[in-house]
């Protein structure tokens, strides 16, 4: 046994006769660290106290209670030490590269850049001159921001660039890109992306948009409150934005089915050189609630037994459809009082029961765990 250990450690050699210390290096990845074991008299290894250098102590920070089972567990010095290279080896794979150290021509190449790009456009910058924020304005006056992480090998690497957009960002990069080429890339991109904007400007100004709360620009879904609890879930296609979106109506059966038919009914009078909300109001035979003709209190009713509005940032969208109630309720609100009544029932992951305003026929899906 101990030849074998000699063998696969042949930098840890015993200090002693008895081969109660032992002292060296053990070997990982071509990386040696250095390290002291020490046996009790009769050499149990699960009574050995290890002293490692500093490197292996940082390494081993982590996987502490792994080294102290395997040491329980194991059955002799070389068997551990096995254990201990294999722990070794997942530390060392996880543990981050050092960044290399940039060129130093590299922050005056950078700085040459900016100045060609003009400094306008630069928000922020940080210490290392690796994240900068761009500034982008397009055609209708909106402000963009872009931002760029530089890799460490840039410009032979392509740097990571992210923006509130509704599709994923595809710059065409070589080691000759200047940041101001990929600024007017960033442009074009946003004058493909204007007329997206502009429909979706028009329905948060004039109408009362209960989801997303505070829209960015990146989404591409709006839900339009109609009145009577009931709204108008519609997704934009950012790629063509004037055509006729999915459409989802939410609230009480008898006052969505109509409108369901009329959607259904108005279909082809869709006209993409018209607005989205004017189409939009066509196709279903009505007016918006907008701002300038109504509250927002008078559309967004509380839940009917939290008696909140939002519910981490769901708002209430499960009605009761009898027309003389029509109270609205959290889905999961909803769920969990059914659930606690004895008279409901369950089929698969919907819960029947009984509305707890009007005691009418109610029924809910199983809320979706967050």
């Amino acid at each position: 046994m101990d030849s074998l250990l000699v063998k696969e450690n042949p930098l840890l050699l015993p200090m002693n006769k008895e081969r109660t210390v032992y002292d060296g290096f053990i070997t990982v990845q071509e990386q040696d660290f250095r390290m002291r074991i020490l046996l009790p008299p009769d050499r149990q290894i699960k009574q050995a106290k290890l002293h490692c250098c500093w490197q292996l102590k940082h390494l081993l920070a982590e996987y502490e209670p792994i080294v102290k089972q395997r040491l329980s567990q194991s059955s002799d010095l070389g068997s551990f030490l096995l254990e201990l290279k294999t722990v070794l080896e997942v530390c060392v794979q996880s543990r981050p590269s050092p960044l290399s150290i940039p060129r130093p021509q590299s922050y005056s190449e950078l700085i040459a850049e900016l100045e060609t790009l003009g400094w306008d456009k630069l928000m922020f910058i940080d210490s290392d001159f690796r994240t900068l924020r761009l500034k982008a304005e397009d055609s209708s006056g909106r402000e963009h921001v872009l931002t760029v992480k530089l890799k460490t090998k840039h410009p032979a690497e392509a740097p990571e660039c992210s923006a509130d957009v509704p599709v994923p960002l595809a710059f065409s990069w070589t080691p000759q890109t200047t940041l101001a080429q990929l600024h007017g890339q960033f442009l074009l991109l946003l004058e493909s992306l204007s007329d997206f904007w502009d429909v979706l400007d028009e329905i948060d100004q004039k109408t009362w948009v209960l989801e997303p709360e505070k829209p960015s620009r990146s989404d591409t879904m709006r839900r339009i409150a109609i009145g009577n609890n009931a709204s108008i879930k519609v997704e934009v296609d950012p790629k063509h934005p004037r055509m006729l979106p999915e459409c989802c109506l939410l609230g009480a059966e008898h006052v969505v089915t109509p409108l369901r038919n009329k959607l259904n009914a108005n279909m082809h009078l869709w006209n993409p050189e018209c607005g989205v909300l004017l189409n939009l109001g066509d196709v279903l035979e009505l007016q918006f609630p907008s701002p300038a003709t109504h509250e927002k209190s008078s559309l967004s009713v509380e839940c009917g037994i939290c008696y909140s509005y939002l519910l981490d940032s769901s708002i209430p969208d499960q009605v009761c459809n009898d027309p003389r109630c029509g109270q609205p309720f959290h889905q999961d609100c909803l769920y969990q009082w059914l659930r606690a009544l004895p008279s409901s029932r369950q089929s698969f992951n919907i819960v029947f029961g009984e509305c707890p305003y009007c005691n009418k026929p109610i029924t809910v899906k199983m809320a979706v765990q967050k």
